[in-house]
C-alpha cells in the first residue's frame, strides 16, 4: 500500500510553483481525497468480507436446514423405534402372562396326574385284589369240576364210551407235566392210558379256538411224558368242561380229544 505525505511535506513541495495558502489549501485537500480513498478501499474489501460471511452464512443455514432434516428423521426413527419396544414390551407381558398361566395349568395338570395316579394305584389294587379273587374263584371252580369229574367220569365213560377204569381217577405228576385226569383202563379190551385236562368253558367267541389249541399243545406234552412211561398203552386225550360251543367241540374232535362236558354224564 502506498504511503501517503503528510500535509507539511506536500505544502514545502507546492509552495515551490504556488502561493503558500494555495499551496496549504492543495496540500490538504489531496490529503482528505487520499485518506477518502483509503476508506472506500477498506469499505470495498469489508464489503468482500461480508459477501463472503453471507455466502458462509447461507451455506451454515442450508447444512443447518440438512441437518435439521436429518434430525427429524432421527426423531421419527427414534419414535418408531419406541413405539417398536413398547410393542416388543406389550408382548413380552402378554407372553409372560401366558407362561404364567401354562405354569399354572401344568401345575393344575400335575396334580390332576398325581391324583389319577393316586387313584389308578388304588383301582390296581382293586383290580389285583378282584383277579386274585377271580383266579381263587377260578381253581376253585376248577377243581370243584374236576371233584365232580372224578366221581361221574368212570361210569360214563363205560357207559358212553366203553372205556373201563381199572383203577380210579386221580391227579398225577408223570416227568415235568402235571397231569389233572389220570387212569388206567381198557377201550374195548384194549389197555390205555386216560390223559386229561379240564377247562371251565369253551366258548369260541371269547377266542375259545385260540385257547384249545393251548390245550391239545398241553396234551401233547402230557402224552409225550405218559407215552414214555408207558409205551405198551393207547393214550386217550380227554377234555372236561362245563361247556363247549359245536365249533370248537368240532376242532377239538378232529384233533382226536375226546370231549365230555358235564351236562352229558
Amino acid at each position: 500500500m502506498l504511503v501517503m505525505a503528510t500535509v507539511q511535506t506536500l505544502t514545502r513541495r507546492f509552495e515551490r510553483v504556488f502561493p503558500s495558502e494555495q499551496a496549504v489549501v492543495l496540500a490538504e485537500t489531496i490529503t482528505e481525497a487520499y485518506n477518502d480513498l483509503v476508506k472506500t478501499s477498506d469499505f470495498n474489501e469489508l464489503k468482500a468480507i461480508v459477501k463472503e460471511l453471507a455466502e458462509a452464512q447461507i451455506r451454515t443455514e442450508v447444512r443447518l436446514d440438512d441437518l435439521t432434516k436429518d434430525v427429524q428423521l432421527l426423531t421419527q426413527a427414534q419414535q418408531r423405534t419406541e413405539a417398536r419396544l413398547d410393542d416388543l414390551t406389550q408382548a413380552q407381558q402378554r407372553t409372560e402372562a401366558r407362561l404364567d398361566d401354562l405354569t399354572q395349568a401344568q401345575q393344575r395338570t400335575e396334580a390332576s396326574v398325581n391324583d389319577l395316579a393316586k387313584d389308578m394305584q388304588q383301582l390296581t389294587r382293586v383290580v389285583t385284589g378282584m383277579a386274585q379273587e377271580m383266579g381263587g374263584l377260578s381253581r376253585s371252580m376248577s377243581y370243584a369240576l374236576e371233584n365232580e369229574a372224578y366221581r361221574a367220569l368212570p361210569a360214563f365213560l363205560q357207559r358212553k364210551h366203553d372205556i373201563i377204569i381199572t383203577d380210579r381217577i386221580v391227579r398225577i405228576d408223570i416227568g415235568d407235566e402235571e397231569i389233572n385226569f389220570f387212569a388206567l383202563g381198557t377201550r374195548a379190551g384194549e389197555p390205555i392210558c386216560l390223559v386229561g385236562e379240564s377247562k371251565l368253558q369253551l366258548d369260541e367267541r371269547r377266542n375259545s379256538r385260540r385257547e384249545a389249541k393251548r390245550v391239545i399243545s398241553q396234551l401233547a406234552n402230557k402224552v409225550d411224558a405218559v407215552r414214555e412211561a408207558y409205551p405198551d398203552r393207547d393214550i386217550v386225550r380227554l377234555l372236561v368242561t362245563h361247556y363247549a360251543r359245536p365249533g370248537i367241540l368240532q376242532y377239538l374232535r378232529e384233533h382226536n380229544v375226546l370231549v365230555i362236558q358235564t351236562f352229558e354224564w
